[in-house]
C-alpha cells in the first residue's frame, strides 16, 4: 500500500511539473511572439518613414528646379524649346606620366609604345576593388580632361563667351582647317579625351599604362576594357588625308656625345622615380618620341624660339595666332638652327631638327621640377612585372 502511495506522489509531481513547464513554455512564446509583433510594427514605421522622407526630397528637388527655372526665366522669343541639362562629374583618380608638359605628348596613343603613365586612383572615391579583373585585358580606355586648355575657365563660368571655334588647324594638312568635331582635337566643345592604353599591370589603387598620349597631371574620369569584337570596326573608313603614311615622321634621329654624357649624370638623381629600367631605355624613349616632328604648326613652317609656356599642340586655340605671327621670325635661313625642348621624366631635353627633317639630340639638364616627386616609378612595378 505504501509502495501505491509513493508511486502517486510521484506521478502527481511530474504531471505538475509537466504543467508548470507547459505554462512557462506558453508564457516565453507569447513574449516572443509579442516582441516579433513589435519589431515588425517597428520596421514598418522606418518604412513609411523612409517612404515619406523620399516622397520630401521628390517635392524639394522638384520645388527647387521650378524655382530655379522662374529665377532664370527669360523672353519667350529668346527662350529655346528645351533648357540644356548639366552634369557635375568628379575625377576619380590622376596620371603621373612621362610627359611633363603638352609639348612632345603624342597626339594619338600608341604611336609611342615606350610612353608610360600611372593612373592613381583616388581611395576615398574609389576602391581598389573595382580595379579587380583589369589585368586580365591587355588595353583599356581612359576618359579624361583636357585639363590644360587654356579656355577652360571660359568655358565653364561663362559658356556664352568661350566662343568656341569650329574649325581648327590639322598638323597633317599643313593648317588647312577642318570641323573641330571631324578632328581629335583637344579643344572642343566639352574637354573630354578619349585614348587607348596597354595594360602593364595593376597594384591596388594604381594601373601602369604604355603606349600613351596624356600629359603629367590628367584628371580621369573613368576606365574601360578594351572589348576587340565591338571596340575595333573591320572595313571602317577614313579621309584620303589620313592615310599618308609617314606624314610627321622625320628622316633621322642622332645623339650627340654631349647628350649621352649629360643624361648619365641626370640618370643618377631621377633613376629612384622614373618608369625606365635604364638610362638606355630612357634613350629608346626619346627616340620613339621624337622620331615624329612635334613641333607646332608655325615652328615646322618658319622656325623659331617659343617659350615653354607658350608650346602647344598643333590643335591649341592660339594655333591661328602663332600662324599668323610667323612673319615676326627672321628669315628662315637665320632661324635655322633652333633648340627646341622636349620635358621627360624630369629631364630636358634638348635638340635640333633641319630642313630635311634629320634630328640631333643634343643635351639632357635637370629640371627642377624633378626633385623630391611621390610618384610610382619602375621599383613600384618591377615585381609585378618579368619585363617592363
Amino acid at each position: 500500500m505504501a509502495r501505491w502511495q509513493s508511486l502517486a506522489a510521484l506521478a502527481a509531481a511530474a504531471t505538475a511539473t509537466a504543467v508548470l513547464s507547459g505554462l512557462l513554455y506558453r508564457r516565453k512564446c507569447a513574449r516572443l511572439t509579442a516582441r516579433v509583433r513589435e519589431l515588425e510594427d517597428s520596421l514598418a514605421d522606418a518604412a513609411e518613414k523612409a517612404a515619406a522622407e523620399r516622397r520630401g526630397r521628390v517635392r524639394a528637388q522638384q520645388s527647387l528646379r521650378k524655382a530655379l527655372s522662374e529665377r532664370g526665366a527669360i523672353p519667350d522669343k529668346e527662350k529655346p524649346s528645351k533648357a540644356a541639362a548639366s552634369y557635375s562629374m568628379v575625377p576619380i583618380g590622376t596620371v603621373q606620366s612621362c610627359f611633363s608638359t603638352r609639348n612632345g605628348t603624342p597626339r594619338q596613343p600608341l604611336v609611342v609604345p615606350l610612353a608610360r603613365a600611372t593612373v592613381v586612383l583616388d581611395p576615398a572615391r574609389v576602391p581598389a576593388a573595382a580595379l579587380e579583373g583589369l589585368a586580365s585585358y591587355s588595353h583599356c580606355w581612359i576618359l579624361y580632361v583636357f585639363h590644360l586648355n587654356t579656355d577652360l575657365d571660359k568655358m565653364w563660368k561663362d559658356p556664352a563667351r568661350s566662343k568656341l571655334k569650329a574649325k581648327v588647324r590639322v598638323p597633317r594638312l599643313k593648317g588647312v582647317k577642318m570641323g573641330v568635331l571631324a578632328t581629335r582635337s583637344p579643344h572642343r566643345p566639352n574637354p573630354i579625351g578619349l585614348s587607348v592604353a596597354k595594360v602593364e599591370a595593376v597594384d591596388g589603387h594604381a594601373v601602369l599604362l604604355s603606349g600613351v598620349d596624356l600629359v603629367d597631371g590628367t584628371p580621369v574620369l573613368d576606365i574601360k576594357p578594351y572589348l576587340p569584337y565591338s571596340d575595333s570596326v573591320k572595313g571602317a573608313a577614313i579621309p584620303n588625308w589620313l592615310e599618308v603614311e609617314g606624314a610627321l615622321a622625320v628622316e633621322s634621329i642622332h645623339f650627340s656625345e654631349r647628350f649621352i654624357s649629360s643624361l648619365s649624370d641626370c640618370w643618377v638623381h631621377v633613376q629612384k622615380q622614373t618608369l625606365y629600367a635604364s638610362a638606355d631605355e630612357f634613350q629608346d624613349l626619346i627616340k620613339e618620341v621624337l622620331s615624329w616632328d612635334i613641333r607646332s604648326l608655325s615652328q615646322r613652317i618658319r622656325p623659331h624660339q617659343v617659350t615653354l609656356e607658350h608650346e602647344t599642340d598643333n590643335y591649341a586655340s592660339k594655333c591661328d595666332k602663332d600662324y599668323r605671327k610667323t612673319e615676326d621670325c627672321e628669315a628662315t635661313d637665320s632661324c635655322s638652327v633652333v633648340a627646341y625642348h622636349l620635358h621627360l621624366e624630369g629631364i630636358d631635353v634638348s635638340y635640333e631638327i633641319d630642313e630635311n627633317s634629320n634630328v640631333v639630340v643634343d643635351n639632357a639638364a635637370l629640371l627642377h621640377s624633378a626633385a623630391n616627386q611621390n610618384r610610382c616609378c619602375y621599383l613600384t612595378w618591377r615585381d609585378k612585372l618579368s619585363t617592363l
